[in-house]
């Protein structure tokens, strides 16, 4: 190749290629501090990228695992507000019982009573059939009632935990008794009321077991993703503060390339002072 030719500029090539990796690292750069990433596309890096993708969907289904206990815990939580006033009705029930198991009663006394006791019974069966949160309860086994178990997705595989739902008559006492005797059985071991009384203090264990696990797995699920996060960023995120300065540093040499350049544009120029 001859040295001195106007038609091969071996000067501007190297110039010309040099400005071209100048050029492409600068806009690799800019990419990065415009996106903050460092692997914005599978282009940056095919592996990377893919690896994040599948932390991105991880992410996205533990999120949506939360919203979907939050749903239920909105069941759960009505659930327990509706047997906690059952419980502190039973507790005037039985009350109320004491004073019907007394033979001495006059039959006046005995009706107030027996009134009393049918309006806290009412009470009972109203909060249980108001314990409904979207038209679903935990109260009801019967699914034309918005009953029956509920089971939530708990993680991002699809992984479920079932509430089972318990039969709200169960739950409810019997009427009024009649007399001294039939309140006194009521009362008894294995009577009916406290056969209902030892219902709602297990569904009351149940429900409350219940709802420390779902606070506990979205705690947990909280901390999953703050930990897929970290990772993630560690993955795909860009250095901001070193792209910076390598931003500035390409800028000079973007600068010098471009002068090299035309430097080396000019250099055939010289060839003309032969011919005069």
């Amino acid at each position: 190749m001859a040295l001195n030719s106007v038609n091969s500029n071996v000067g501007a090539q190297v110039a010309l290629q040099s400005l071209n990796r100048t050029n492409d690292a600068l806009s690799a750069t800019q990419k990065r501090i415009s996106t903050g990433y460092r692997v914005a596309d599978a282009k940056d890096d095919g592996a990377a990228f893919a690896v994040a993708q599948s932390v991105r969907a991880d992410i996205a289904g533990i999120t949506s695992a939360n919203e979907q206990i939050g749903g239920v815990k909105g069941v759960l939580d009505t659930t327990l507000s509706g047997l906690t006033k059952v419980s502190e009705a039973m507790s005037d029930i039985r009350g109320v019982l004491v004073k019907l198991a007394d033979g001495t009663l006059s039959d006046s006394q005995r009706t107030q009573y027996q009134s009393q006791y049918e309006s806290l019974r009412t009470q009972v069966q109203n909060y249980i059939s108001d314990a409904t949160y979207n038209g679903r309860t935990l109260l009801d086994t019967a699914s034309a009632s918005g009953g029956g178990n509920i089971a939530t997705v708990r993680n991002e595989n699809g992984t479920t935990y079932t509430l089972s739902a318990v039969d709200g008559a169960n739950l409810t006492i019997a009427a009024a008794p009649t007399d001294a005797a039939a309140a006194a059985t009521a009362l008894a071991s294995g009577g009916d009321f406290s056969t209902k009384m030892a219902a709602v203090n297990t569904a009351l264990n149940t429900f409350g077991s219940n709802n420390t696990y779902l606070e506990k797995q979205v705690s947990y699920n909280k901390e999953k993703i703050d930990s897929l996060e970290t990772g993630l960023g560690a993955l795909v995120d860009a250095d901001l503060a070193k792209e910076s300065a390598k931003l500035q540093a390409l800028q000079i040499k973007q600068q010098l390339g471009t002068q090299s350049l035309g430097i080396a544009n000019q250099a055939p120029q010289s060839l003309l002072s032969l011919f005069r």
